[in-house]
């Protein structure tokens, strides 16, 4: 009984040091971050990610796109083929846009001095801003490609869709005093603070 009462303190006493040990070494969120805070480190900025749209809904939205335009089959076939085209163009610059913000999210999480860190952070900005530069040409290019495909009539309804697309984005994007958005972002990983009275 002496015995079994003996080992079952040297198992509590070892489970309470190694806690300890755990809770010393290992830095908590909020050390961390006020190790990155004072340098204020940028996160680079994450794309806003929609959900892609199911591939009937993009069917069905594509049909009536190509069915307000009045687009031939011969226009039809020449508007696929662009999109192909683009797809294929498009592809290894969002693949490397993945790649930089996982790096970026590594870069964060390292436990590199804040200066460092911000360096890093900046080079990797950079290299995504040129990314989205790529991206942006390509998509104009695509749609110059789009748009010599279509008649003049065709181009003034392209036209009023590009409007009222723009439209409905800026109602349904509004920024309201108070509201999601609205005010200066948060520089790197801290939280914002409270106003100081």
């Amino acid at each position: 009984m002496m015995k079994k009462t003996l080992i079952l303190a040297s198992v509590i006493a070892f489970t309470m040091s190694a806690s300890a040990f755990a809770a010393t070494t290992q830095p908590t969120t909020e050390t961390t971050q006020k190790a990155v805070c004072p340098a204020k480190v940028e996160a680079p900025a994450q794309p806003q990610m929609h959900k892609p749209p199911k591939r009937g809904d993009y069917k069905k939205k594509q049909e009536a796109f190509e069915k307000r335009l009045k687009l031939t089959d011969k226009q039809k076939e020449q508007a696929k083929q662009l999109r192909i085209k683009g797809h294929e163009q498009m592809k290894p610059i969002m693949e490397q846009i993945k790649a930089k913000h996982q790096e970026a999210e590594a870069v964060r999480r390292s436990r590199i001095a804040p200066q460092m860190q911000q360096e890093k952070l900046e080079k990797i900005n950079m290299e995504l801003k040129e990314l989205r530069r790529q991206a942006h040409e390509i998509r104009m290019q695509n749609m110059k490609d789009f748009e010599a495909i279509l008649t003049k009539k065709q181009l003034k309804e392209l036209e009023k869709m590009k409007k009222e697309g723009r439209e409905k984005f800026e109602k349904n994007h509004k920024r309201h005093p108070g509201g999601p958005g609205y005010g200066p972002k948060p520089e790197g990983p801290c939280p914002p603070t409270a106003p100081q009275d």
